[in-house]
């Protein structure tokens, strides 16, 4: 059994977060300054500060975005727990319908849905609860679709060494449905693959198992 980090937060070279952390500690500090900001957008947009619904809305907005950008911060990268495949299980992995919750990083507003990750195994197997936990940490910043479904199947291509690794996110963008061309339901499906799922049979068997329903 080892353990390893999550790579690249922006950048799947890179280690963890590099250079982009938010440093751990000074948290009162860090909402104080922001609430700053926030405040003087909302001066700009010339709404009344007296207003007894936005009392404190500054240090709430502030306090909002630490916990959307976790993934940010010193430390955030999941340790990662693998075992040996001692069963010589070699045959297709799958987590499906695996819900997230994310920030574009163009508008500053969420896109939201589902991942489905799968792998098929060389000599190394992760722990099931490690897939939700990868998603998680890339989707907890300033984020795009398409670099989020990268970023997962680079690091479990680069971290277990197996024979193939494929991602499918399907999302819904505000920044699509609320503003601009305002086109309510639209959904985004990115995917994501390295190894043998670049054989199309492969690939078949997966998205046909996304499509199977399950009973229970």
């Amino acid at each position: 059994m080892k353990e390893t980090v999550a790579e690249g937060a922006y950048d799947t070279t890179e280690t963890a977060n590099g250079d982009n952390s938010i440093p751990m500690g000074d948290d009162d500090g860090l909402v104080h300054r922001m609430a700053g900001h926030m405040t003087g957008i909302m001066r700009e947009l010339n709404l009344d500060l007296d207003d007894p619904n936005f009392i404190e809305t500054p240090e709430r907005v502030a306090k909002m975005y630490l916990e959307m950008f976790h993934g940010l911060r010193e430390g955030a990268e999941p340790k990662i727990t693998t075992f040996p495949n001692e069963g010589d299980y070699h045959h297709m992995v799958i987590e499906k319908e695996i819900p997230f919750y994310s920030m574009c990083a163009h508008h500053f507003v969420p896109f939201y849905g589902h991942a489905h990750i799968a792998y098929i195994p060389g000599e190394t197997i992760v722990g099931l609860s490690k897939l939700p936990r990868i998603l998680e940490f890339y989707a907890k910043r300033p984020q795009l679709q398409e670099r989020l479904t990268e970023q997962i199947a680079e690091f479990l291509w680069g971290r277990l060494g197996p024979q193939g690794v494929m991602v499918v996110i399907e999302a819904r963008h505000l920044c699509v449905e609320m503003r601009g061309v305002k086109k309510s339901g639209a959904l985004t499906t990115t995917s994501a693959l390295r190894g043998c799922f670049a054989d199309r049979k492969v690939r078949e068997e997966f998205l046909a198992l996304l499509a199977r329903k399950t009973a229970w």
